[in-house]
C-alpha cells in the first residue's frame, strides 16, 4: 500500500511538471527565436509548393536493455531545439489551413508525457511543453501523427533525407521512430521496393531526397552570433583541457589516464558531451588516425603523443590536436618533425579567408610537408609517393565535428586547419623517424578579411608546449590507492 502510494504521489508531482521554470538547466541554451529564425531562412530557401521533413535520431541500443546516451539529429535540433527521440517536423513552403480553419506553416509531432517512462528516464517535453519552451503553435503528440492528414500528392517536391536501415521497432509503442517513418512512408506513396531510383535516377515523382543536403550545407555552414559564442565556448573548453594534460604529463602515465584527464576538464566547464570519440595515442599509436583504444597503459619518456580531442558545449563542438613530448621536451628528430607540421599550418593560415577554396589549404601544407621531408631524407624527392600525410587539412566544425558547409571558406565559417606527419614503425626511412606522429589542429572562425584563431590558448610552438610542461599540475598530488596491493581483513 506504501509503495503504491508513493507511486501515486510521484506520478501526480510529474504530472504536474512544467519544463517552463526547470532551475536545475543551464540558462545559456539557444532560444526558441534562434530555432524560429532558422526555420525560416530554410524556408525562403526552400522551392516553391514544398514541404520539407526532418525526422529526430532514433535510440540506438547498446546491448540488452542498455542504450547509447541519447544525441539528437543535428538538423533537427538546429530547427527546433528539441532533445528528444520520437519526433518528425514539417515545415512548409506555404501556409496550410487546418481542419478547423486554422493557418499554419510548420508542425511538429513530439513522444507524449508518460509519468510512469519519465520517472525511469527522465522528464518530457510533451506537446503542451513543446508549445511552451519551444515556441511551436502547431506542436501535438506523436500518437497523433497518423490521423494527420495531408494531400502530399498536392506539393511539387517532398524533401527528406533517405532512410537507413538501422531503426530499432519497439512493440509497445506504436508512435516510435520505426512508426513513424512507416506512416510517413504511406503518405507519401514511398516507393519501397525501388527506394534506390530516389537516388540515382530523375525525378518520377514528388519525392527528394538529394536537395534538402544542399539547402542545409548552405544554411548550417554560415554561423550566426549565437552559435559563434557556443563554438568559441567548446574552443576554449578545449584549449583548457590540453593545456592542464601538459601540466600534469609524465612517463608511465597511460593513454586512458591522459584521456581522462582532458574529459574531467571538459566536464568541470559543463561540456555536456564530446564531440567525436578521443584520440590518445602514444608513440607508434597515434600514427593510426583514428585510434581510439587508448589502452596503452605505461608510456615512456622517448615518446610523443598525439591528443585529438574536442568537447561538445550546448550542441556545438570543438575539434583540437597537439602532439607533445612525454619527457617534456622534444628529441631533435621529434622538434624537427614538430616544426615542419607547424610550419605548414602556418602557411595555410596565410591564405585562410573568404573564397579560398577549402582544398587549396591541403595543397599548401602537402607542398610544405612533401618538401620538407625529402630534406630531411624521410622521401628521395618532394614529388615522391607516400602515406605519412594521408588526410585533408580543412573541415567546418558546429552540431558536426565535421560540420556542414560548402567547398569555398565563407564569412562565418567555423573551420579547422590540420596536417600532419605520420611516420610508422619499419616505414622505408631511417628508423630514428620511426614511431613519430605529429597532427596540429587548430580551430578558427572565418571573418570578412581573414580569420580569427579560436584555439590559441593552446601552446602550438616548441618553446610554449615545452615552457607549460615545466608548470606544475594541480594533479600532481593526486594519488589513488595502489589496487595491485589491497589491504584484506580476514575473519573466522
Amino acid at each position: 500500500m506504501r509503495i503504491l502510494l508513493f507511486l501515486v504521489l510521484y506520478l501526480a508531482t510529474l504530472s504536474g511538471y512544467s519544463q517552463t521554470s526547470n532551475s536545475d538547466l543551464p540558462e545559456d541554451f539557444l532560444t526558441k527565436d534562434f530555432h524560429l529564425g532558422r526555420r525560416q531562412k530554410l524556408r525562403e530557401s526552400m522551392p516553391a509548393n514544398s514541404v520539407s521533413v526532418f525526422f529526430a535520431n532514433p535510440v540506438r541500443n547498446r546491448a540488452n536493455d542498455v542504450d547509447y546516451v541519447y544525441h539528437q539529429d543535428p538538423n533537427f535540433f538546429y530547427l527546433t531545439g528539441y532533445k528528444e527521440p520520437d519526433a518528425v517536423l514539417f515545415i512548409f513552403k506555404d501556409k496550410q489551413t487546418s481542419a478547423n480553419n486554422t493557418q499554419y506553416d510548420e508542425i511538429l509531432f513530439v513522444q507524449p508525457r508518460d509519468a510512469y517512462r519519465e520517472m525511469w528516464t527522465g522528464r518530457r517535453l510533451g506537446d503542451q511543453g513543446t508549445k511552451n519552451v519551444l515556441g511551436f503553435e502547431q506542436a501535438f503528440n506523436n500518437s497523433e501523427f497518423k490521423r494527420y492528414n495531408v494531400d502530399f500528392s498536392k506539393f511539387s517536391q517532398i524533401l527528406f533525407t533517405e532512410f537507413n536501415n538501422d531503426v530499432r521497432d519497439n512493440p509497445k509503442d506504436s508512435s516510435d521512430m520505426f512508426d513513424l517513418i512507416a506512416q510517413f512512408k504511406v503518405k507519401v506513396n514511398y516507393p519501397e521496393k525501388s527506394n534506390t531510383s530516389l537516388k540515382v535516377e530523375p525525378q518520377k515523382n514528388n519525392l527528394n531526397t538529394q536537395g534538402l543536403a544542399t539547402l542545409m550545407s548552405d544554411l548550417r555552414g554560415i554561423k550566426t552570433k549565437e552559435e559563434i559564442e557556443l563554438v568559441r565556448k567548446a574552443v576554449l573548453i578545449s584549449c583548457a583541457g590540453q593545456v592542464e594534460v601538459m601540466k600534469a604529463m609524465k612517463p608511465g602515465m597511460s593513454e586512458r589516464e591522459i584521456q581522462g584527464i582532458h574529459e574531467f576538464v571538459f566536464k568541470k566547464y559543463q561540456a555536456e558531451d564530446l564531440g567525436y570519440p578521443s584520440i590518445v595515442g602514444a608513440g607508434h599509436n597515434g600514427c593510426i588516425l583514428h585510434y581510439i583504444d587508448n589502452y596503452k597503459p605505461n608510456i615512456t619518456s622517448k615518446e610523443m603523443i598525439l591528443m585529438d580531442l574536442g568537447a561538445e558545449f550546448h550542441g556545438y563542438s570543438a575539434d583540437i590536436t597537439r602532439s607533445i613530448p612525454i619527457s617534456g621536451k622534444f628529441s631533435p628528430e621529434q622538434k624537427q618533425i614538430y616544426e615542419l607540421v607547424l610550419k605548414a599550418q602556418e602557411e595555410a593560415m596565410k591564405i585562410c579567408k573568404p573564397g579560398t577554396p577549402r582544398q587549396q589549404l591541403t595543397i599548401v601544407c602537402r607542398e610544405v610537408i612533401n618538401k620538407g621531408l625529402a630534406e630531411l631524407g624521410v622521401i628521395k624527392s618532394p614529388t615522391e609517393k607516400h602515406m605519412y600525410f594521408p588526410h585533408g587539412v580543412c573541415h567546418n566544425i558546429g552540431l558536426d565535428v565535421h560540420d556542414l558547409g560548402g567547398a569555398n571558406l565563407e564569412e562565418n565559417n567555423t573551420v579547422t586547419i590540420e596536417p600532419g606527419i605520420y611516420i610508422p614503425d619499419n616505414s622505408p626511412c631511417d628508423k630514428k623517424w620511426w614511431g613519430i606522429a605529429v597532427r596540429i589542429e587548430d580551430d578558427y572562425l572565418i571573418t570578412k578579411d581573414g580569420y580569427e584563431h579560436l584555439s590559441v590558448m593552446a601552446p602550438r610552438t616548441v618553446k610554449d608546449i615545452e615552457e607549460m610542461m615545466k608548470q606544475s599540475s594541480a594533479l600532481d598530488d593526486f594519488l589513488l590507492p595502489d589496487l595491485n596491493k589491497p589491504k584484506s581483513k580476514s575473519g573466522n
